[in-house]
Formats: C-alpha cells, sequence, structure tokens
C-alpha cells in the first residue's frame, strides 16, 4: 500500500502536534522484528519441532479417555490446548521467516517442515472431535456441571457437537488430516511462483529503473502520469499472463479440493461449508453480493466523478489508483504510529495505553526487501506479542495499512488479555473489523485536520477509494469464488483461461465495461491470478462485510452513541467465546439483513455530494 512527499519542517510540525513519536518510543520505531518472543533461535525452533513430534504419540493415546469422567475429559482437552500452542508458535515462527526472505532455501525448509509437522499432528488428533461426538450432549452437559475447569472448553464443545453431522469417522479424518501438507501444496507453489520465481521486468520511470514486482506495482498504479500508469499495468499483467495455465491449475486444484471436500462432509456446497464452519449463515454472502449489484450506480457515479476529475476523455482500469487530488508528503514509521494513535483516541485511554505497549514489543517487520512477500498481515501465538509484517512505502497508503495491522494486532492483544487460549482465537468474520475501523478512525481524524480544500478533497477521495476497494472489490473477489466453485461442482473444466474468462465478466460488469462507464482491456483480465487470497476459498468476502461492520461501530463511536465504545472494545475482548455472527447481533448488528449494506452505499453517495460541493466553491 503506498503514496508521495512532506517538508521537513512541516513534518516535524505534525509530529510535535501529535505529541509526536517521542511520546510513544524512546526511540525510532524498528523496522525489523524480533521473534525471540517466540524462539530464541532458528536452533531452538528445531529443537521445539522435534520435541512435539516425539509428542505426537502420547497424544493420540489420549483416545478413549475423553468419556470416561469429567476429570479425564479436562485432562485430556487441556494436553491438547498445550500440545495446540506448541504447534502454533511453530507453525507462525516459521511462516513469518519465510515471508522476510522467501527465496532464503533455509526459509523454505523450515516451512515445508511446519507444513509435515501439521500433517502429523492434525493426524495424531484426527480422532478428537468424532470421540467427543459421541458423547452426546446430555453427558457433555454433565461433565461441564461436574467440572468448572472444563468452562474453558464449553465453546469448543458445543462446537464439535454442533458439527458432528460434517464429521468422518476417526480414520477418515485422519486421512484428511496426513493429506493437509499435500493439500496446500499448490498454494505453496503459487507463492513461490509469484514470489520468488517470477521474471518481474523492469521499467524505467522518472528516469528512474523500477523492478516491477508486486510492491512496486502497488506504487507506481498511482502515478499521476497516465502512459506510465498503462505501461506499468501492461508489464505487470503480462509477467502475470506468462503463467495463466499454471496459476489455473494451481488455483482449480484449490477449488476442486473445496467442493470434493464438501461432498465429503455432506454440505451442500463448498460455501456451505466455509460459512457453516464458523455459524455464519450463508444469507449474509448472499445479500451482501445481492446488496453490491444493487448498488453498482453508485460505483459507477464515483468512476465518472473520477474521470471528471482527473481531466481524463475516457476511463480504464489504469485510472482507478491516482490519487483524485495529489498530495506530495511522506510519512515514516514514527509518523504512522502518532497519528494511528491521534485517530483511536475515540476508543479510550485503555485502548490507547495497550496500544503503545504492543508498539514497544519490537514485533514489527516494515520495510520492502528481495525476496519480501508482498502485502501486509499481522500474525502471532498466544502468549506472545503479535507481530505485524508491512511493506511500508512512506505514502498515506502505508499509513493506512498501518493503521489496519496495528488494528489487528490490537485485537489480538486485547482478546489474549480477556481470554484464555481455548477462546482468544478469533474468527474470520470478525477479523477484519477491527483492523477496518481504525481505517476509518484515521480517515475521520485526517478530514478533520485538513488545512485546505485540497487536503479535504485528497481525504475524501481516499476514503471513496477505501470504499470501492474493501466494499465493492472484495464483494466482486466473493462472486468470483462463488462462480469458480458453481461450475467445479457442475463439472466444468477450471483452466487458466477459464478463470480468465469467469473474472473478465465479473469485471466488466461491476466497472461498467457494456455502459461506456470504464473500459476493461483484456489484458487486464489476467488480474485474478495476482490475488493470493483465492488460495484460501471464501476468505475475501469477509472484507466487505467487515467494512460494513466498521463502519457502523466506528460511526457510532465518533457520534458517541451510548455504549457503543464499550460494546465494541467488548466484541474485541471477546475472541472467539460467541459464535461470530451471533457476537455482531449481540453488539447490535444483524449483517443477514440488507441495511448495513445499504448504508455503506448511501455513505459513499454523502461522500461523493460533499466532494462535489467542495468543488463547486472557489479558491
Amino acid at each position: 500500500m503506498n503514496r508521495s512527499t512532506l517538508p521537513r519542517a512541516l513534518a516535524l510540525s505534525l509530529v510535535l502536534a501529535l505529541g509526536g513519536p517521542a511520546a510513544v518510543h524512546a526511540d525510532q520505531l524498528p523496522a525489523v522484528w524480533d521473534l525471540s518472543p517466540l524462539y530464541a533461535s532458528d536452533t531452538d525452533w528445531e529443537t521445539a519441532r522435534k520435541s512435539l513430534l516425539a509428542d505426537l504419540p502420547n497424544l493420540a493415546a489420549l483416545k478413549g479417555t475423553l468419556g470416561k469422567s469429567a476429570k479425564s475429559l479436562l485432562a485430556g482437552l487441556d494436553a491438547i490446548s498445550a500440545a495446540n500452542l506448541r504447534f502454533d508458535r511453530l507453525r507462525v515462527y516459521a511462516s513469518m521467516k519465510q515471508s522476510t526472505d522467501n527465496r532464503d532455501a533455509k526459509n523454505q525448509e523450515r516451512s515445508s517442515l511446519a507444513g509435515q509437522l501439521g500433517g502429523e499432528f492434525g493426524s495424531a488428533l484426527a480422532w478428537v472431535e468424532p470421540e467427543l461426538q459421541s458423547l452426546g450432549e446430555a453427558k457433555v452437559a454433565a461433565y461441564l456441571k461436574a467440572e468448572p475447569g472444563l468452562k474453558k472448553h464449553a465453546e469448543h464443545l458445543r462446537n464439535s457437537l454442533r458439527q458432528a453431522k460434517h464429521t468422518l469417522s476417526a480414520e477418515s479424518e485422519a486421512v484428511i488430516a496426513a493429506l493437509a501438507p499435500v493439500r496446500g501444496a499448490t498454494g505453496d507453489a503459487r507463492t513461490l511462483l509469484f514470489n520468488a520465481d517470477t521474471h518481474w521486468p523492469e521499467l524505467t520511470v522518472d528516469g528512474k529503473t523500477e523492478r516491477l514486482d508486486d510492491t512496486k506495482y502497488g506504487l507506481l498504479r498511482q502515478n499521476p502520469d497516465r502512459a506510465v500508469r498503462k505501461q506499468v499495468f501492461d508489464a505487470f499483467f503480462g509477467a502475470i499472463g506468462q503463467y495463466e495455465n499454471t496459476y489455473g491449475v494451481t488455483l482449480g486444484n484449490v477449488v476442486q479440493d473445496d467442493t470434493i471436500m464438501a461432498k465429503l462432509r455432506h454440505y451442500p456446497s463448498a460455501v456451505a461449508m466455509s460459512l457453516g464452519g464458523e455459524e455464519v449463515p450463508e444469507a449474509v454472502y448472499r445479500t451482501l453480493v445481492a446488496e453490491v449489484h444493487k448498488g453498482l450506480p453508485t460505483l459507477h457515479r464515483y468512476f465518472k466523478l473520477r474521470q471528471k476529475m482527473l481531466g481524463l476523455p475516457d476511463l480504464h482500469y489504469y485510472d482507478i489508483y491516482p490519487a483524485l487530488v495529489t498530495q506530495k508528503k511522506t510519512y515514516s514509521l514514527d509518523d504512522a504510529a502518532a497519528l494511528t494513535l491521534a485517530a483511536t483516541k475515540p476508543l479510550g485511554e485503555d485502548y490507547q495505553a495497550l496500544l503503545k505497549t504492543t508498539f514497544k514489543a519490537n514485533t514489527m517487520h516494515a520495510l520492502p526487501s528481495p525476496g519480501k512477500s508482498g502485502g501486509a498481515y499481522q500474525d502471532g501465538a498466544y502468549g506472545a506479542p503479535p507481530f505485524v509484517f508491512l511493506n511500508h512505502q512512506g505514502d498515506f497508503e502505508s499509513v493506512s495499512t498501518f493503521a489496519h495491522e496495528w488494528g489487528h494486532a490490537m485485537h489480538t492483544a486485547m482478546a489474549n488479555r480477556a481470554q484464555p487460549y481455548e477462546t482468544a482465537g478469533y474468527s474470520t468474520f470478525i477479523a477484519e473489523i477491527a483492523s477496518t475501523a481504525n481505517e476509518v478512525l484515521l480517515s475521520n481524524y485526517m478530514r478533520g485536520q485538513a488545512a485546505s480544500k485540497e487536503e479535504k478533497l485528497y481525504q475524501l477521495g481516499y476514503a471513496l477509494e477505501r470504499l470501492r476497494g474493501t466494499f465493492f472489490r472484495q464483494a466482486m473477489f466473493g462472486e468470483f469464488e462463488l462462480n469458480t466453485h458453481d461450475a467445479a461442482a457442475k463439472g466444468e473444466a477450471l483452466n487458466g483461461k477459464r478463470m480468465t474468462e469467469i473474472y473478465c465478466k465479473l469485471l466488466k460488469d461491476y466497472h461498467g465495461d457494456a455502459a461506456g462507464v470504464m473500459q476493461i482491456d483484456p489484458l487486464y483480465c489476467q488480474e485474478w491470478a495476482f490475488i493470493p487470497h483465492f488460495y484460501r476459498p471464501f476468505y475475501v468476502y469477509q472484507y466487505a462485510t467487515s467494512i460494513t461492520a466498521a463502519l457502523h461501530f466506528a460511526e457510532d463511536i465518533l457520534a458517541a452513541k451510548p455504549g457503543a465504545r464499550e460494546n465494541y472494545l467488548k466484541l474485541l475482548a471477546g475472541g472467539g467465546s460467541v459464535a461470530p455472527y451471533q457476537a455482531l447481533k449481540n453488539a447490535g448488528l444483524d449483517m443477514a439483513s440488507p441495511a448495513p449494506y445499504q448504508a455503506v452505499i448511501k455513505r459513499m453517495d454523502a461522500i461523493m455530494d460533499e466532494m462535489e460541493a467542495l468543488l463547486a466553491t472557489k479558491g
């Protein structure tokens, strides 16, 4: 995520006005993380891996003991939780090490070993859910009443009993678990092809040679020169298009795997399986897609406003990303931290104090480097501080990404502080709410700080683009996943060409190609191969539902609605103690109804009304 340059004096005045990074740290924010809260060294990681591997027979030996008594159930579940935490730490360390340099053979080997361990670990515990389900609701209820220590396992037990009809025999579950590394290999292949093996083209932009990997693509697609943007799109998607067949095989395998697994587990569809695992009604997904389609005229209105403000004779896909109003400012990591602190002040003193403490943990890997994965994420293991992975470019989008990922980190930190390990992990359905709410709060803060018409227009335009990218674009991705899985369920072949056809139709529908709103060049229909989230089926729609929920909570908090902040923070601290859809309902939001999505579209129209009014004023 990316943008541009602030005079040093102005940057300093901004820092001082916010209390400055020095108010957060004695020193500058470190840009390379310290993984010692997980393991002191790679050697320690390897020792821990071998130790867990050696203990797998002891876990398997627990089979048949869970139903003997309430105390034996507690002892068994406690042992399994402890082993799960050990595996979490191993997985997270290996994954994070590889993402900092995908070219490193040792990182690749460690990641592979973690994957192999995951298969063996899952196989050793595959009997657990069938055995728990065999106890039945009455016996589980009696054990929970008899043994207070089982309270932390209550949600797991309830969820296990709920999914009994979708759980196979212990032997079948063991086979599926053992195959996990093989089933995940296509995603690994895609990661290495994209990040390590692809020969990315080099372009000369403003007299400087740039290697056009995905991080530079994210920056250069915003270039104010239209010819440069077209050159960037042509070169980037041309490079990806060389591997259309390979990407088609890898993603096609993921879709087929998901479709087959849904049948094996007695679900009517892959989407039902994905949502059912977290008790999210399918109506949430279907309502989102339906309301987004109803809102396409608002999206097209935005594109027409974009064309007008950029002064373009027509609109192409490469015209989406340049700022509607240019802002020549750069932001350091410390600037990003100070702005994030200022923006999240409405969340209260406790939130702010915990954020400052988490900043100090030295768990951020912030700057781009060769071989490093693109994008940003937050990860971690219970008992250790959350880790934040960034590719900070110094532009405002990098600040927004900083606030976003530290929103995840705060969600993790709050849940870990309030919950035992067993209920600290939160559902992906609510995972993007805390991060997106931080973006909304940052956007609101920056608009309030705008010192000129141009600055306010910049921030309003940025807010519009976030709504486009997080609400409409992610819903389009979700529809792509629906369509590819529907095709697989019908027995259609899913090669790279077919993927491109499916994606191209959606791209044109969403962007008004037939109506002359925006022209979609066929080469850019390769974009589906650029989206790594598709290798985690039915994840991306949750960005759209999350910005919907985040807007709801943030606007109520900013309006000082009674109980709004408390409800929101309670949601974050709740972790996975309540099923996610119900947790949101408890906080006053029903994501299966059309109203939340309609409110997002109304907000987008209201922002455009404000922009058009500003544009009509002089000076």
